[in-house]
Order: structure tokens, then sequence, then C-alpha cells
């Protein structure tokens, strides 16, 4: 992908849409763990918790990229972030079970920990959304550094304050999902004889995530209305 490119700066403003819907979650978790140090050693926490997360994430996510050129992984890995872009719409997050380390070595290895887990489904979208592009996911991974450190409160606000932040990041990913499993070459003698429809399939299951996502969330506020009555 040519530097400064349309194709580069769309991919790249994608990514940080992505770090901004996924990473700024993460940011709440590494609060979260270092909430009971003492202040004085609560951003040194931070810093190394991150340091550690983010090294990890760098190796999980150039793993991804290597295992999509294995032939068929770019048809499960956009299944799989099909099942992301959906998870981010309806998934209801819940915070509390982090606990709260007192010592500096244990918080830490609870934002690594948590982060390994966490973060699985930020390392298979950047490395997406980047179609192997290794300037791109260090850039990433080089955005999703601050969000992680002194986003968290940012992060929360801005979805809170504009749910569609959350939409948009759905739709990018749903988006990238369904270039990924279409650009397969398994996919190939499939895919050339629909010419331009290969992006109105592309387009369908964009909006099929969001549509799918957004009935969910309707039920189940629903459902709660009428438990609540």
């Amino acid at each position: 992908m040519e530097l400064f490119s349309i194709e580069f700066v769309m991919a790249l403003l994608a990514i940080i849409m992505v770090d901004l819907v996924l990473a700024g979650d993460n940011a709440v978790v590494i609060a979260l763990a270092a909430r009971n140090i003492p202040k004085e050693n609560q951003r040194k926490v931070i810093l190394l918790g991150t340091l550690g997360a983010v090294v990890i994430r760098m190796v999980a996510t150039f793993a991804v990229v290597w295992l999509l050129k294995v032939p068929g992984l770019l048809l499960v890995g956009g299944i799989v972030l099909i099942w992301i872009a959906y998870k981010l719409l309806v998934e209801e997050k819940k915070h509390e079970s982090v606990k709260a380390e007192s010592s500096i070595m244990q918080a830490v290895s609870t934002i690594i920990v948590a982060d390994m887990v966490m973060g699985i489904d930020n390392v298979i979208a950047v490395a997406g959304v980047a179609h192997g592009d290794f300037l791109l996911i260090v850039l990433g991974l080089i955005i999703s550094i601050p969000i992680m450190v002194f986003g968290s409160t940012f992060v929360i606000v801005l979805i809170d304050k504009f749910p569609i932040v959350i939409y948009i990041g759905s739709a990018i990913l749903a988006f990238t999902a369904g270039k990924m499993m279409l650009d397969e070459p398994l996919m190939k003698s499939f895919v050339e004889p629909l010419g331009m429809g290969k992006w109105v399939i592309i387009a369908i299951i964009t909006v099929g995530v969001i549509a799918a996502g957004r009935i969910k969330k309707m039920r189940r506020a629903k459902l709660n209305l009428e438990m609540d009555v």
C-alpha cells in the first residue's frame, strides 16, 4: 500500500476508529486494576502494564497477519471479525470483575493478562483493516498506546455522549470482514464473475451486522423495561 495514498489514509483512519471503540475499553481495565495502588506508583503501574500489553499485542498482531496469508484463513478471519462487529454493538461491558491489586507487580500482571484476553478482538480487527501492511500495523499499535494510557475517561464520555461512534466502528469492522472474506483466494472463482456485485455483498454484510445489533439492543431494552414495570 503506497504511503499517504487515499487507500493508506482511509485504512489509518479506520484503525484509529477501531482503536477508539476497542482499545478504549482496555483503558478502563488498566484504571480499575491500578486503583488500589498508592497514587505515587499508579503512573508507574500504568506505564509498565501498558508496555507489557503492547509488546504482547504487537507479537500477536504480526502473528495474525502471518496466519491470514494461509489459504482459507482470510475467510475464517472475516467470519470472526463479523462476530466482533456484532458483539461490539450488543455486548454490555462489565468491568466489576477486574480485581484491583495492591502491589505493583500484581497490578501490572493483571493489566497484561486482562489485555491479552480482551485485546484479541483489537488484534484481529487491526490486522484485518491493515491488510497486511506492517507500517499501518505499527501505526495502529502506536495510536492505541495513548488511548490505553490516557484515554479511558475521554473514550467513555465520547461513546456515552455520541453512541453513533460504536455504530461507525462496528460498520468499519463489518465492512473489513466482508472484504476479507471476498478477497480470500479460495473465493476467487465465485467473486470474479460478480464484478461490482462484490461491493453489493460487502454492503449487505455491513448493513446486516448493524441491523442485527440494533434489533438485539432494542429487544433487550424492551425486555428490561418490561421487567422494571
